[in-house]
């Protein structure tokens, strides 16, 4: 199982989530340190997980393409993908947005995420019941004010989700969209003061809808977006 953004809040959780269930994994992250931990962390009670540090704002196809042939090689086959890495850098105003910042936004949350998965593609379909999972930030809200290329990406890759399902018919690799509730994570108080933020929820609340997702309980939400609690 590949984790995308593992050294995030709700990477970190889910990766713990998914080793307990008795996931193999590799964990994919910019943070070094962070990693490591979260290694040891898992190794203490799991299978010790893979590491792979990758930037996904400076990653090409063929880092992508490498990385496949790495988990290829080391693996065999790959049995689901977490997406779960996200970069917002607060509210801001479409006019007032530096151009840079709204391409980085687009590519890290939309591009990024779809090169990944296009390389890996081939390996997802060795597995008996191969499971491909992005992590949406609701795009009923994100569609709002103020919210930019992020926001955009949001909406995209909703429409990826089903459009990927679509081309992939009756292949045995499912495609799935996480909305999950709001969760106590950096990027969210980035838009929310924090101390009046009483809706949002730890992200290990969280990482059981990942898990079941990843999991043949996941299978009956082939091609859907998934709201599995309700959110203010």
């Amino acid at each position: 199982m590949l984790v995308v953004g593992a050294a995030g809040g709700l990477g970190d959780a889910a990766s713990l989530a998914c080793a307990q269930a008795g996931a193999s994994l590799v964990l994919l992250g910019r943070r070094v340190p962070r990693l490591n931990r979260l290694h040891d962390r898992i190794a203490a009670h799991a299978a010790a997980p893979a590491l792979y540090p990758m930037d996904l704002e400076g990653a090409t196809p063929d880092d992508y393409a490498d990385l496949a042939a790495r988990i290829e090689t080391g693996f065999g086959r790959l049995d689901g993908i977490l997406h779960v890495a996200a970069a917002f850098d607060g509210l801001t105003p479409l006019e007032l947005t530096d151009p840079a910042a709204f391409a980085r936004a687009l590519h890290i949350n939309l591009t990024a995420r779809w090169w990944l998965t296009q390389a890996c593609l081939p390996l997802l379909r060795r597995a008996e019941d191969g499971a491909i999972v992005f992590a949406i930030d609701d795009p009923a809200r994100t569609a709002g004010a103020y919210w930019g290329g992020y926001g955009l990406a949001q909406a995209g890759t909703s429409a990826l989700v089903g459009m990927l399902q679509a081309e992939l018919g009756d292949a045995p690799v499912r495609v799935h969209g996480l909305l999950p509730p709001p969760m106590r994570t950096p990027l969210r108080a980035k838009a929310h003061v924090e101390a009046e933020d009483r809706i949002a929820r730890a992200p290990a609340d969280v990482a059981a809808h990942c898990v079941t997702l990843l999991s043949p309980a996941g299978a009956s939400r082939r091609g859907q977006l998934w709201a599995p609690e309700a959110r203010a």
